[in-house]
């Protein structure tokens, strides 16, 4: 199936912002995952599952940007995705959390406080990660394909 273009760049706004989690922020859990983990990535792949139109998964095309996720416990998210108008960017900082295959992302930006919750997939011998995010209504879900694009970090995001 062909890309939908800005409405699955729109489904993304959606799936990740209304009602997906109480704003509660806790204190950050990088423990779970092993050092391999930590580093920066590359997003290669996203695919937006949305069950309440019956169509197939979308598989977004455009995708690009990295993802940086530090032993801290923070994570440097840029996200872009090129659609048929233009770029759309996607900048997150905050706290990353892992416990067992659950990663909870707490970030503020300009709508404010959020949470995004899901699972993931680590693959310490090709450092390949997949991490799904619950969206909204339950059920719906955006799932992310990244590779390691440098050795990991041993420091953490500072805002200017």
């Amino acid at each position: 199936m062909a890309p939908r273009g800005w409405g699955a760049a729109l489904l993304l706004g959606a799936l990740l912002r209304p009602g997906i989690a109480a704003a509660q922020p806790t204190r950050p859990a990088a423990a779970g995952a092993p050092a391999a983990f930590f580093g920066t990535y590359r997003y290669v792949a996203y695919t937006v599952y949305d069950h309440t139109d019956g169509d197939p998964p979308t598989h977004v095309a455009g995708v690009g940007g990295t993802l940086t996720l530090f032993p801290t416990g923070t994570y440097d998210k840029r996200l872009r995705i090129v659609g048929p108008n233009g770029a759309r960017d996607f900048v997150q900082h905050g706290q990353c959390t892992v416990r067992g295959d659950s990663i909870r992302f707490a970030f503020t930006d300009a709508q404010g406080f959020d949470v995004q919750r899901g699972t993931y997939r680590f693959d310490a011998k090709t450092r390949r990660l997949s991490i799904t995010i619950a969206g909204y209504p339950p059920g719906n879900r955006g799932v992310y394909e990244l590779v390691v694009a440098r050795a990991p970090t041993t420091g953490s995001y500072t805002p200017r």
